[in-house]
């Protein structure tokens, strides 16, 4: 998703690597452990930042993809690539805002 929107235009790779960066510093000037999901985690947190911050998607838009993909994840086997399905969009109970790193 990060290279479709850099190709698209919605950000610079430079943007991109300064934000990343920041965030990889900020983790290690706290001092998170370092997990190996981490980057990963920096990754998407930085993803999340640069859309909210070019007002591509909206904190509920955010919300319910990554709902969605849950849901896909749940129902695709190991192994298999995961698709996102119209149902996997079904409307949730609550909105868990503090599961987005923002």
């Amino acid at each position: 998703m990060t290279i479709e929107l850099h190709k698209r235009g919605v950000f610079t790779w430079g943007e991109w690597a300064s934000l990343l960066g920041r965030h990889i510093a900020a983790a290690a000037s706290a001092e998170t452990a370092d997990l190996a999901d981490t980057y990963y985690l920096h990754w998407l947190s930085a993803l999340e930042q640069i859309v909210a911050q070019k007002d591509v998607g909206s904190l509920q838009e955010l919300i319910r993809y990554q709902h969605a993909w849950t849901n896909a994840a749940a129902r695709t086997p190991h192994g298999r690539p995961i698709e996102l399905e119209q149902a996997d969009f079904k409307p949730q109970a609550t909105a868990d805002i503090g599961s987005i790193c923002l």
